[in-house]
């Protein structure tokens, strides 16, 4: 395997049959550049959004700090999607977990242990929909708004919410609680940033202000995803690890392995395996179907079918922190060894879970995606015209179910 390292994260893929790929990974490139910054594309997340963010850093820390007067301690979130997986990765890979909640289901029960488990004399509750009107996120926050009402004894909870939404009270119905006084702090939802990419949105960096991460220690991640971005918009895939993973997702799948196995190790990977699994299945749709799981544990209960002679459809990336322990060492060396007499391997391996150099992940995360799709459709003659958005930040099928679902309700 060769190593390509971009500020203390390391890409260790085995490069002989990718460089093929060098003139589709440019391609790519410029496909992406082309829709970055335009309205409809859903590519705000590039450039756009970090430097809003650098621009708002204060206004969120004073959301923040209003949210917190009182004594309030903890934040339970209650969101589906990507309003919910990309904060929890973040939170969670930080391991600033203990005093955040999340909430997404909306079942009686579900509800009863979640609400059960909560101080709520120290609980503040953020709602997060972009449009207001995401049925598991409205019933979630009626039934909480209901049940604070009858536990405070009084009417008005509107002190107990904060919501992050659209901008607008004609597209959200959840701006339009704002407006009306029923929730008192608000921040938004940012337009043309999907879900799945949105990691950086306003819901984020308030629950990390809201934890007591610092300003600088936040301002030094969003300029850290900026300088990413930077790198892998560098259409040069010697250089680039987003386009050399993406080249391996491609190479792989036209070999026949249409199941990627990401293997995070460690539990501060626990949040980043819901927040990857959607990234990548949404916008990949069927063509590559994306799983993830956390080790050393899965080993114990998926190792057998991995590493079986009849499984010829399956290729996997590892990613870790450097180890410190010898054990630890010895275990990523033997599995990652193990793998890669059998299947196609790539590794990615993090210098720390510092906030700079989580930041650079996820940037590799979302490039990665976005250019896999990019170089399938290119190979299979399917282009995107130019005045409507890639494939890969889209999910129609999505709508599918929801529109059952509001059939069912009526």
């Amino acid at each position: 395997m060769t190593e390509t390292m971009v500020s203390d994260v390391t890409l260790k893929i085995d490069m002989s049959n990718l460089l093929k790929y060098s003139q589709n990974a440019q391609e790519a490139v410029e496909t992406v550049k082309n829709r970055a910054g335009k309205k409809g594309q859903f590519l705000n997340w590039i450039n756009v959004l970090p430097e809003n963010q650098l621009n708002n850093i204060d206004n969120l820390y004073d959301l923040a700090n209003k949210a917190k007067a009182g004594n309030y301690t903890d934040l339970a979130i209650l969101g589906i999607g990507g309003s919910r997986h990309t904060t929890e990765a973040l939170v969670r890979m930080l391991g600033k977990e203990a005093n955040v909640h999340f909430y997404s289901s909306v079942d009686s029960e579900s509800f009863r242990r979640f609400i059960n488990s909560l101080d709520l004399n120290k609980t503040q509750f953020l709602v997060v929909s972009k449009s207001g009107g995401t049925i598991e996120t409205t019933v979630a926050y009626q039934n909480t708004r209901k049940f604070m009402q009858e536990f405070l004894e009084r009417e008005d909870v509107s002190d107990r919410f904060i919501a992050m939404t659209d901008i607008s009270a004609e597209k959200s119905n959840l701006r339009k609680m704002v407006n009306s006084g029923d929730i008192q702090l608000s921040g938004y939802v940012h337009d043309d940033v999907g879900g799945r990419f949105s990691i950086f949105d306003d819901a984020t960096i308030f629950t990390l202000a809201f934890l007591g991460v610092s300003k600088e220690d936040v301002v030094a991640m969003l300029q850290s995803s900026l300088k990413a971005q930077e790198e892998f918009l560098n259409p040069d895939i010697n250089k680039n690890i987003a386009l050399q993973q993406a080249a391996f997702n491609v190479q792989s799948m036209l070999d026949g392995k249409k199941r990627h196995f990401v293997e995070y190790f460690g539990d501060a990977f626990q949040g980043a395996t819901l927040w990857e699994k959607q990234l990548k299945n949404e916008s990949l749709k069927a063509k590559i179907a994306t799983d993830t799981n956390v080790g050393p544990g899965y080993l114990h209960y998926n190792a057998e079918a991995d590493l079986d002679s009849h499984n010829t459809d399956s290729f996997f990336t590892f990613v870790y922190v450097t180890p410190q322990e010898k054990v630890t060492s010895a275990v990523l060396t033997g599995v990652i060894s193990a793998y890669s007499s059998m299947h196609p391997v790539s590794v990615v391996e993090l210098k720390d879970l510092s906030l700079t150099v989580l930041a650079r992940f996820i940037e590799f995360k979302h490039f990665e995606t976005l250019y896999t799709g990019c170089i399938l459709r290119q190979i299979e003659g399917d282009i995107a015209p130019e005045d409507s958005a890639l494939p890969e930040v889209l999910q129609p099928n999505v709508e599918i179910y929801k529109k059952e679902v509001r059939k069912a309700m009526a």
